[in-house]
C-alpha cells in the first residue's frame, strides 16, 4: 500500500465515523475534538509500549500495540487532511531536513 492508498483508507473510515457521530449527536467532531481523541490514543499507546517493555502488565500487549499505533497513524493522517497539510510532503521534507541536520552535525 502507498500513502495515498493508507490516506484514502482513513478517509473512508474517517467517512464512516461521521455517519456515525451525525446519527449519534447530529454533528460530526470538529478538528479539535479529533485531536482530543488523538491525545486519548496516545495515552493509551504510552501505557501499551511500557507493556511492550515489562513496566506495565497489559495482556496481548504486542496485538493491542499495533492496534493503537494504527489507530494513532489514523488520526495523524485524517488531522493532516482536515487542516490541508499535505503530510507525505511534510514527512519528506521533514525527514531530508533532519538527515542533513543530524549528518552536520556528525561531520558526515
Amino acid at each position: 500500500m502507498n500513502f495515498r492508498d493508507l490516506e484514502a483508507s482513513a478517509m473512508q473510515r474517517n467517512e464512516l465515523y461521521e455517519q456515525l457521530e451525525l446519527k449519534r449527536y447530529g454533528r460530526v467532531w470538529t478538528t479539535e475534538e479529533l485531536a482530543l481523541g488523538f491525545v486519548g490514543d496516545v495515552g493509551d499507546l504510552a501505557k501499551l509500549i511500557q507493556a511492550h517493555a515489562g513496566v506495565r502488565d497489559i495482556p496481548d500487549c504486542k496485538a493491542k500495540l499495533g492496534h493503537e499505533l494504527s489507530d494513532c497513524l489514523w488520526s495523524i493522517v485524517v488531522l493532516a487532511r482536515k487542516c490541508g497539510i499535505d503530510l507525505e510532503a511534510e514527512f519528506l521534507r521533514n525527514t531530508r531536513e533532519i538527515s542533513a541536520y543530524v549528518s552536520g552535525k556528525l561531520g558526515k
